[in-house]
């Protein structure tokens, strides 16, 4: 039994909207697990960034992807909704990918219908789409695959006419997919998500992100349409800055003083007590001395 997919499909069922924050990586999760948001949404393009230092053009695999999950998983105790990619390659990848994001505990995973390898809609003038065909047959595979039927499947189409969009949309819920995912490019107003929601029979799920017209929509809006709502990039955008300002500062002052920096850090004890290490110390000398843990 996996108490959060239970909680967030009784969140669903009840018409509301879970909201998730994007991660990269265990620390950042731990710092989304932290907040006030409901949810981590481990984003892809964040991963290859993160772990390669390179964009988001599945250059990573399967496994890589699912070892920064496992990660994360380790240390937040909200619900994770993980970016599953294209599931790295044909219905038979699309299982073990299933399967893997399953047991590594995630309550919901999304899958595109971009071809592999695929490249981030945000970042890419014309992403390349399998056909309706291919796309079906993978969301069929990935519900077929999971083994727990509280893991949410999200079928994200990323064709740049709308009315194929729907289309799709339709035939990936037919097929079993429990939300749609649409992209910011295909559609310009809150009443095509509409349209889209009523057209598929099911909830969407939203990434918004800056710069894009979903991410100046107010949340009756959002909530009116969705059952998921993610800020994918804002942590790993927020880090790039913050870094590369306070490092331009520093660079200026090396062997001197240290001073104030132009964004503000976290005090070690601060970062201590968020990263665990006084709970850690405690359970090592209880282990240690033999005195079973409090």
């Amino acid at each position: 039994m996996n108490e959060q997919r239970q909680w967030i499909k009784r969140r669903i069922a009840s018409g509301s909207t879970v909201w998730f924050a994007g991660a990269q990586d265990a620390l950042s999760a731990l710092l989304v697990d932290q907040s006030a948001f409901d949810g981590v949404f481990t984003t892809g393009f964040g991963i290859s960034a993160a772990l390669l230092g390179q964009p988001d053009m599945e250059l990573y695999t399967l496994s890589e992807n699912v070892r920064v999950v496992d990660h994360v998983a380790n240390v937040v105790s909200k619900p994770i909704f993980a970016d599953a990619d294209t599931g790295y390659g044909n219905v038979l990848n699309v299982a073990r990918t299933v399967r893997a994001f399953e047991k590594a505990g995630v309550a919901a995973l999304s899958l595109e219908d971009q071809v592999s390898p695929k490249r981030c809609p945000a970042a890419t003038s014309a992403p390349m789409t399998l056909s309706v065909a291919e796309a079906v047959a993978k969301i069929r595979a990935a519900v077929d695959a999971r083994r727990d039927p509280d893991l949410l499947i999200v079928a994200r189409t990323d064709v740049a006419d709308a009315q194929e969009a729907m289309d799709r949309a339709a035939r990936y819920a037919e097929a079993g997919a429990d939300l749609i995912q649409p992209i910011s490019r295909t559609f310009s107003s809150h009443a095509d998500l509409v349209r889209l929601r009523e057209t598929c029979g099911r909830p969407l799920s939203l990434q918004l992100m800056e710069g894009t017209w979903m991410a100046m929509l107010d949340r009756q809006q959002i909530e009116s349409v969705a059952a998921f709502a993610s800020y994918p990039i804002v942590s790993l955008f927020t880090i790039v800055h913050a870094l590369q300002t306070n490092l331009a500062a520093l660079a200026q002052r090396c062997g001197q003083p240290m001073g104030d920096l132009p964004c503000p850090r976290a005090t070690m004890a601060d970062f201590k007590h968020l990263i665990g290490w006084h709970q850690l110390e405690q359970r090592q000398a209880e282990l240690e001395l033999g005195r079973p843990p409090v």
